[in-house]
Order: C-alpha cells, then sequence, then structure tokens
C-alpha cells in the first residue's frame, strides 16, 4: 500500500480525534491555555498553557510523547514555571525520564527567554521564521534543546498547522515508503527534504501539516497524541 492510501485507510477511523486536538492547539495558541483530552487512547486529560507546552516539547526530544503527556499532566504551567532544578530533576526522576537533570536545567533557562518568545510568537505570522529562531543557537531566541524538530512540535502546538514534525515515527514512514533516503541522523538537509514530501502528501490530501503529522502517528503508534 502506497503512502496516500495508507493516510486514506486511516482517516475515517480518526478524524474526529484529529480534528479535537488540532481545536485544542488552535485554542492553546489563541487564548494562551486548552484543555487536552487523550481519551480513548491514554486516560488522562487536563489543562495546559504554553510555557507548559513548551516544556512538554523539551521533555519528549527523545523520549515519548506518553512520558511528556503524564509529566505535564502531573507538573502544570504553576510547576514548570515555579519548581526549582532540583526539584524539577527529582519529579523527573520519579516518572523514570532519563534525561530528568539535563531537562530540568533546560526547562529552568527556558522560562528566561519565555517572555521573547511568546512576544516573537504573537507577532510574527511565518511559522518558520519562528522556528529558525527558536533552532538557531545563535538567536536571542534560542531554546536549549530545540532543533528544527522540537520547534516544530511546539509550534504545531500552538495552532500553527503548516511545519512538518520530523520524528522517528515520521521519518521511518517516509523511509519506508522510499521518499525519504536511509539516514541514522536527520540533518537541516534531510529535514527539509522530509518537509518536503509531507507538503506534497498534504496537498494531496487536502490536509495541513499539522494534521498530517497526527495521522501517520496515529499510522505507526495506533494513538492520536500530540
Amino acid at each position: 500500500m502506497n503512502a496516500i492510501e495508507e493516510i486514506k485507510k486511516v482517516i475515517p477511523q480518526v478524524e474526529r480525534y484529529v480534528k479535537q486536538r488540532m481545536n485544542e492547539f488552535e485554542r492553546l495558541g489563541r487564548e494562551g491555555k486548552t484543555h487536552f483530552d487523550f481519551r480513548p487512547f491514554l486516560d488522562i486529560d487536563y489543562d495546559a498553557g504554553i510555557f507548559s507546552e513548551l516544556c512538554f516539547c523539551i521533555l519528549t526530544a527523545n523520549s515519548s510523547a506518553t512520558l511528556g503527556i503524564k509529566i505535564q499532566a502531573s507538573l502544570g504551567d504553576e510547576g514548570f514555571m515555579n519548581k526549582s532544578e532540583e526539584e524539577l530533576t527529582q519529579i523527573l526522576s520519579s516518572f523514570g525520564h532519563r534525561y530528568a537533570q539535563q531537562r530540568a536545567r533546560r526547562i529552568v533557562e527556558a522560562r528566561e527567554k519565555f517572555g521573547e518568545v511568546l512576544s516573537l510568537i504573537r507577532r510574527e505570522k511565518n511559522p518558520k521564521v519562528i522556528r529558525e529562531l527558536l533552532a538557531d543557537p545563535k538567536s536571542r531566541y534560542k531554546i536549549k534543546g530545540f532543533g528544527y524538530k522540537e520547534a516544530s512540535h511546539f509550534l504545531r502546538n500552538i495552532g500553527f498547522k503548516d511545519v512538518a514534525i520530523i520524528d522517528r515515527h515520521i521519518s521511518r514512514f517516509l523511509m519506508e515508503k522510499g521518499f525519504l533516503r536511509q539516514v541514522k541522523t536527520i540533518t537541516r538537509k534531510v529535514y527539509l527534504e522530509a518537509e518536503k514530501a509531507l507538503e506534497g502528501f498534504a496537498r494531496e490530501l487536502g490536509l495541513t501539516l499539522g494534521e498530517l503529522d497526527l495521522y501517520i502517528f496515529y499510522i505507526k503508534t495506533k494513538k492520536v497524541l500530540k
């Protein structure tokens, strides 16, 4: 089965959950808060704000969305914003996060940048411009731990629909379907090649990149998360 056929096959199965999730993302970007409900895939629902979502994307790099969701549900915006590095390290360790101390430090460091990042996302309409600024080590807006994938993930989750999240699930899908060469490392060049392929899928299917990501993630994991 080719890529387009496989995606078309799952759309009727989970379209309601994909639309729900996209609405949750849009509300987060528009109002600064949202309520996520991951049922029936995970028995978890909770309120989240933009800083909480930024921290979720720090947590999920080389980890899992499920673990990030559980930690985000536990800590909330208040916990991410106010707990010390030591407290965060202890909490992340209690959830079994492999990089507890590193991610705790990055969350604390992100607090200092958050005001500027919030101003940037409020005034700049092009998500690819924002992505570059969040990922570029020379940028004043750089979030430590953010590359293209993490920055794209954050932007999609706050309502920007036209960036691709090339994580291990998406890259594996593209490699299996012959749209991306077999690589061990997703460089900037490879990332943009993969994003271009996904843009072609999205056009053919009448979807945004944000929606397409959720469908492919479902194909690979049987879950609609984020």
